[in-house]
């Protein structure tokens, strides 16, 4: 019935009535007089605007004589001009002054600004600079030129391998929202449950959207929940889709890692056609392929599995299985997978383009491989002969962790005018989903009959999305007020009956009957935006946001900020204070499991029981409720002049009742009696249980500093460009974790040391990027520094086994050369010094390393651990 409403709300507005009014027209040139396709001119007095067509021409409906216009184009000044009447008129626009007068739409409902202009901080990337940053997938594409942002390669993780936990401001993938084309972006179906950054949190599938359709990703660095709603704590990320109408191009590229491992090979179109006068139809389509990397330590010894048995020969590495596989068979490194994706955007303009039908969507499905760890003839005995070929001698199996991952998105709007009000109504789905197989490995309850491959179950999310905007300027004041309507299904498949019988199928239990499920929850939010111009240096701003949702509530968001000019509007000071608030995930609401993890010195069954559950609530765990922040930045931004820029900008996040994943809660070690606890281990037959809780207050401070040299000449032919950005960010636990009375009453610590320290200090504290970029002719080269803060890993109990990981400088090169406007040709070098992060001390306590079988810190990670990897590229257009 929502859906109905949504769509018959939507043709509805759509059909409504424009008035003719006076008209201006004329052509948008640059400096030499070539046109400028899709530059946005405005009447400042009425608000209506257009773009300019692939002739550089434009013809809009004003008011009345002089028309105010206000024109600006991505990488050009705005220009103010006066119109007086309806002759063919000449506009021509000057190249920007710096990377501060870019033009940008997010964090503010009303009315797109220039960097400079805006009252909080926002990067823009763009796909011109894509390539000079040297990574493929964007979640890398932002954290190698955002330091605020983080996002690293996991292993052995289950499925958290193939999706990467990525943050802004350290403060979890669950506080950051993601936009493509200022329309929400969906969950992923997947909570990480495992020992990476970002456990018990939900994120978004960045993985899932093709870089190649890509115009343009702003980035939101303040909390925006009164603008745009849940999640958008630490910031918003808006993805903006290509709007080329008429070209197309072609990328391939192949590369390899220094130690031969890890081959990719990957091929993207982009293709634009116009339609009719000035609509078009972008269509992007994405092949990338990657296999796996290999870099498991060599202990020459099983530290874990040694103490475990108490066995000395496996403790130092006297074993037979030992002697032959000094690596233990495990495989840690990068997951294999291949992916295939694809993504449209259209727009087709009507009635003088005072109307705009769009739509956009895309497609991607993604199919991995990762590894578990390797099953060791002294830990699982034998595999009855159904793994090891009858003319060889069992020495154990490694299993594999495979998963189909699925993920689309779809929108469909109208844009549209009348006197000076503008309407933006618009209807989204988009939905992701992951299926499971274990291959390679048994269930050694089932013998002989067990099968060598399961289905354990799989998990999907999905939204329907339905929104209102509506936005008008009078004068210094614009306003904007919109309404959402969103539901969110999440469901649960079970897996086949032999992959969770008795223990289970060996790396990962399959999912039980009684963890299927199909939920969903319904929310609706309105909000309203002002902006006032009191001059045109100062501005003031505020928004406020009422939220509703379904099964917990509602709740009441608000913002203001104000920005003043300075230097004769060379640069700007600042400030924004705002309310935000993050609802529980219904992932993070009904997630039930049982695993067998290798934790604390044991191989033990977890469960993780979900919120709504009468064995939690009969534990006096409350239901979940919404995480709640408060946040204040100041900053300042200047033009020193036409080539040099700065940014400087501080931050503090108050984010109370976070909703954590706890530790594993089991047996108190004393056996004379039960505590309500152990009852429930006993009779679920689980060595600990886990589950979701709002518990924990912090305060996260930092500042961002952004500095861009454009420009400088070096030759007639040869310029050079230098950037510089960092981010210092801490975060603290503010007062105690507040368990809940039963566990408190029995002494349980339920978000011990080590699971803090995935809050406090599993992310660098202080992360840099240094950048040149030289052109000299048709050759370009670019050498970019990425500064990894240290990072520091917390044993649960005894803060002598803690171990910290060094700083590191990641070095990429990219080298390119046009052989004509057509083709050209590049060679990408990351990781040039072949950096790996610190090695864990195998000094240290056997867990940090899996008993030696990491090399590297896995649970703690700043960059991966791939080394030197060299890629070469073509790029083919027309």
């Amino acid at each position: 019935m929502k859906t109905y409403f949504l769509c018959l709300l939507f043709f509805t507005l759509s059909a409504i009535s424009v008035y003719s009014q006076k008209v201006v027209q004329g052509q948008i040139q640059d400096q030499d007089g070539n046109p400028l396709i899709g530059a946005t001119i405005k009447d400042q007095i009425s608000s209506s605007g257009t773009v300019t067509d692939l002739e550089g021409n434009f013809s809009l409906e004003v008011e009345a004589y002089p028309a105010q216009l206000l024109v600006s184009y991505l990488g050009y000044q705005e220009l103010e001009v006066a119109i007086s009447s309806g002759l063919w008129s000449i506009i021509q626009m000057k190249a920007k002054l710096s990377h501060l007068d870019e033009i940008v739409v997010v964090g503010n409902r009303s009315k797109a600004r220039s960097i400079l202009q805006s009252p909080v901080p926002i990067d823009n990337i763009n796909a011109s600079e894509f390539r000079s940053v040297g990574q493929y997938a964007v979640d890398q594409l932002i954290n190698f030129k955002i330091p605020s942002y983080n996002a690293t390669q996991q292993t052995v993780s289950d499925a958290t391998a193939h999706f990467d936990p990525s943050e802004l401001r350290n403060l979890g993938p669950s506080r950051t929202l993601v936009l493509v084309n200022g329309k929400r972006r969906h969950q992923s179906a997947l909570v990480y449950v495992n020992d990476t950054p970002g456990k018990g949190e939900v994120g978004v599938d960045m993985k899932s959207i093709p870089a190649s359709a890509i115009e343009r990703i702003e980035v939101l660095r303040d909390g925006a929940s009164a603008q745009y709603g849940s999640d958008a704590i630490a910031g918003v990320i808006n993805i903006i889709l290509k709007k080329r109408p008429s070209s197309w191009q072609l990328n391939l590229e192949s590369g390899v890692t220094a130690a031969g491992d890890g081959f990719t090979y990957s091929a993207d179109f982009n293709n634009g056609l116009q339609i009719g006068k000035s609509g078009f139809l972008n269509f992007t389509g994405s092949l990338y392929h990657q296999d796996d990397t290999d870099r498991a330590g060599e202990p020459g010894g099983d530290g874990l599995f040694g103490v475990i048995f108490g066995d000395d020969d496996i403790l130092n590495g006297k074993h037979p299985f030992i002697q032959k596989h000094p690596d233990l068979g495990m495989n840690i490194g990068q997951p294999s997978y291949d992916r295939y994706a694809s993504q449209i955007n259209l727009e087709l303009p009507y009635h003088g383009r005072r109307g705009t039908f769009y739509a956009f969507g895309g497609f991607t499905y993604r199919e991995g491989k990762s590894f578990a760890a390797y099953r060791t003839p002294y830990w699982i005995p034998s595999d009855f002969g159904l793994l090891t070929p009858d003319d060889e001698e069992y020495e154990g199996f490694l299993p594999t962790f495979e998963a189909s991952i699925k993920d689309y998105n779809a929108t469909v709007g109208n844009r549209f005018e009348n006197k000076g009000w503008k309407t933006d109504i618009s209807l989204s789905a988009g939905g992701n989903g992951v299926d499971y197989l274990i291959g390679n490995t048994i269930n050694v309850a089932l013998g002989e009959t067990s099968p060598t491959s399961f289905d354990p179950g799989g998990y999907a999310f999905s939204h329907i999305l339905g929104n209102l905007d509506v936005s008008k300027n009078w004068g210094s004041l614009s306003v904007a007020w919109g309404l959402e309507a969103r539901q969110e299904t999440f469901e649960v498949r079970a897996g086949q009956e032999e992959s969770y019988l008795e223990g289970g199928a060996q790396s990962f239990p399959g999912l039980r009957p009684e963890n299927a499920l199909n939920e969903n929850r319904a929310n609706f939010g309105s909000y309203l935006s002002l902006d006032w111009d009191a001059s045109k240096s100062f501005l003031l701003g505020g928004a406020i946001r009422y939220e509703n949702y379904s099964d917990f509530g509602d709740n009441l968001s608000w913002k203001l900020n104000a920005r003043q000019l300075i230097g004769k509007d060379k640069g700007a000071i600042r400030a924004s204070v705002s309310t935000g608030f993050r609802a529980p995930s219904l992932h993070q609401i009904y997630l039930s499991n049982i695993q067998t993890l290798i934790s604390g010195g044991t191989i033990s069954n977890q469960g993780t029981f979900n919120n709504v559950s009468p064995v939690i609530q009969g534990l006096g765990v409350p239901s979940l409720d919404a995480e709640t922040a408060f946040n204040i930045s100041a900053g300042v931004t200047y033009k020193f002049n036409t080539q040099f820029s700065m940014a400087l900008d501080f931050y503090q996040v108050d984010l109370n009742d976070r909703v954590l994943f706890t530790g594993e809660i089991g047996f108190d070690g004393d056996d004379t009696q039960d505590n309500p606890v152990e009852e429930v281990l006993k009779d679920f037959e689980v060595t600990s249980i886990k589950f979701f809780v709002n518990a924990m207050d912090t305060r996260t401070q930092g500042i961002d500093l952004v500095a861009n040299y454009e420009d400088i000449p070096l030759s007639p032919k040869a310029k050079l460009g230098l950037s510089w950005a960092l981010n210092y960010n801490e975060t603290k636990i503010d007062g105690q974790i507040q368990a809940p009375p039963v566990f408190a009453g029995a002494g349980y610590d339920i978000f011990n040391r080590k699971e803090q320290a995935r809050v406090t200090t599993a992310r660098p504290n202080l992360k840099s990027t240094f950048g040149m970029q030289l052109e000299w002719g048709a050759f370009q080269a670019t050498l970019n520094n990425t500064y990894f803060g240290e990072v520091t890993w917390q044993h649960a109990s005894d803060p002598g086994k803690d171990q910290t990981f060094g700083a590191k400088v990641i070095t990429d090169l990219i080298l390119g050369y046009e052989l004509s406007q057509q083709l050209g040709f590049y060679l990408t070098i990351n990781n040039l010094l072949d950096i790996y992060p610190d090695p864990i001390d195998p000094k240290g306590d056997f867990i940090t390393d899996l008993g030696g079988r990491f090399k590297y810190p896995w649970e703690v990670n700043q960059f991966g651990f791939n080394g030197l990897m060299g890629k070469v590229g073509l790029q083919l257009s027309l």
